[in-house]
Parts: structure tokens; C-alpha cells; sequence
């Protein structure tokens, strides 16, 4: 069977977690029109008789202000690490020089394939201009339109990418969707809430760490901290009266209760962290490796 590594590269907001989500048919990576949603890579299994596809959703490249950043961008380089194929993907609205800085600069030694999104966006002129213009770049294997949001010819997708797969033995047993535990997934959820419910400041300098899962015959318990740098910050996410962090709670709720098909009881807990994303230690205690 065809065996490989697909990694998926571009800058913030590309659409480079849509693009996985379509691909898995399963929501594994969260979804936020604000941009550097994505702070770990997140593998996405897809085993079919005749290949094993093990997707990765990583970080939007971007010049890094802080130890976070540094290590969403680690994140990047351990994917090009071992990719069998990249896939470039970009906006077909962006800037294309930029665009081709960005993938120039990854100095791949796999076949690419640039991904051209969002084409539901865009003219046919601009929608050609793009792929005349990767077509003619040395990393371009191929190139192909997309508008991830609105679905994908998930079949002709695949047999693109299949094309430059080596043979091989899976690497992951046929059931697993992922290689993350479930409780990374729950944070994943409440942490695109806090995108959602609030201003731009707050989502960057949150993060979610779940405490307690445990599984129950009737209900599963679960507890997370929401991490934030100041006082000020945790006053919002409270709210007047706790109204924020009921409403971010019960929307959270509704969330992970459809991801796990399952009832849940879930606590929120709001913490400060002065700087926490320039901490060593909390960013590893956080899940930042």
C-alpha cells in the first residue's frame, strides 16, 4: 500500500486546518478567521485498504516575537523533517511573491504540491494567474484549486497527493484518526471559544489546559484552566457576574459534546500567568514542547 507523511505548510489563515478537516472528514484541527489559531501540528490519520495517509496541520509561518511563536515555528521545521510530500498552501488572493518567499525559504527536499485555496473568492483570471505562476517554480510538482470551505473532490485531492507516496507498511493501526489523546482535543475546543467570544487581544495570550478527564457510565467530568497574562484579561473572560465564563462554558459544552458523542459536566477555571509565553517552563507544562 502507499504510505507517507503529507504536511501541510502556508501562512496564517491559508486554510490549512479547513483543508485538513475536509480531507479527514472529522473536525481534529479548530477553525478561527483570526489568524495563528494554530499552535501545534496536529496529525490526521486516513487509512483506506490501498494507502495510509498521515496528514499534518502545522503552524502558519510567521517571524517569531516570543517563545510560543518559537516554538510553532519548531513545530514547522519537525514537519519538514519528515514529510513525504508538502503541500503549499495558499490564499489565492494573497500576495504570490510573498507566498513564494515563504515556500522558497522552506528549501524542501520532497515533491510539493501547491494548493491553491478559496478559489470560490476569486475570478477566473485570478484563479489562472496563480496557477501559472506556481507552475513555473522548481519546488511545484503540481498544483491544484481548491475552495476548502465550500468541499473538496476529496477522491481526485487524494490521487494527487497518492502519486508521490512511497510503498510501504502503516504506520499507525487502521482505527486512529490521530495521534493525540482526546483530552487535547477538549482544550483545542474551548480554546476556539475564547477566539470566537472574545477580542483580538485575549485569544493570543490564552491558552487551555485540561486537568481532569474522567469517563463515567452516564457523564464524563471534565476540568481545564483557561491561562491568561493579566488580571485585567481574566475580568473579561469572567465577565459581569461570571456571564462570560457561563456563556464560554456552555458553548464549550455543546462542542466537546459533539466531538466525544457523549454528555459531559465541564468546569472552567480562569488563572494568571505573567508571561507565560515567554516561560520555558510554563510553555512546557502548558503542552508547548
Amino acid at each position: 500500500m502507499k504510505v507517507g507523511f503529507v504536511n501541510i505548510f502556508g501562512k496564517p489563515n491559508a486554510g490549512k486546518s479547513t483543508l485538513l478537516n475536509a480531507l479527514m472528514e472529522e473536525k481534529l484541527a479548530i477553525v478561527s478567521p483570526k489568524v495563528q489559531t494554530t499552535r501545534h501540528r496536529i496529525k490526521g490519520i486516513l487509512t483506506e485498504n490501498e494507502y495510509q495517509i498521515v496528514f499534518s496541520d502545522t503552524p502558519g509561518i510567521i517571524e517569531p516575537k516570543y517563545k510560543l511563536h518559537e516554538k510553532m515555528m519548531d513545530a514547522v521545521k519537525n514537519s519538514l523533517e519528515d514529510a513525504d510530500v508538502a503541500l503549499l498552501i495558499v490564499d489565492v488572493n494573497e500576495d504570490l511573491q510573498e507566498c513564494d518567499a515563504i515556500f522558497s525559504a522552506l528549501k524542501l527536499k520532497v515533491p510539493a504540491i501547491v494548493v491553491i485555496n478559496k478559489i470560490d473568492r476569486a475570478s477566473q483570471e485570478k484563479i489562472k494567474e496563480a496557477v501559472d505562476f506556481f507552475s513555473g517554480k522548481s519546488y511545484c510538482k503540481r498544483s491544484v484549486t481548491i475552495s476548502a470551505t465550500s468541499g473538496i473532490n476529496k477522491k481526485k485531492f487524494i490521487n494527487a497527493v497518492l502519486e508521490f507516496l512511497p510503498e510501504g507498511e502503516p504506520f499507525f493501526d487502521g482505527e486512529d484518526i490521530s495521534d493525540l489523546q482526546t483530552r487535547f482535543f477538549v482544550a483545542e475546543l474551548v480554546r476556539e471559544k475564547i477566539f470566537e467570544l472574545f477580542g483580538d487581544e485575549i485569544p493570543y495570550q490564552a491558552t487551555v489546559v485540561v486537568n481532569e478527564f474522567k469517563e463515567k457510565n452516564t457523564l464524563t467530568k471534565i476540568a481545564a484552566d483557561i491561562i491568561v497574562q493579566r488580571e485585567s484579561q481574566k475580568a473579561i473572560i469572567l465577565g459581569e457576574g461570571g456571564k462570560m465564563i457561563k456563556r464560554l462554558g456552555t458553548e464549550s459544552r455543546k462542542s466537546i459534546e459533539n466531538f466525544l458523542q457523549q454528555k459531559i459536566f465541564l468546569e472552567l477555571f480562569v488563572k494568571v500567568r505573567d508571561k507565560w509565553r515567554d516561560n520555558d517552563t510554563w510553555l512546557k507544562e502548558y503542552g508547548y514542547h
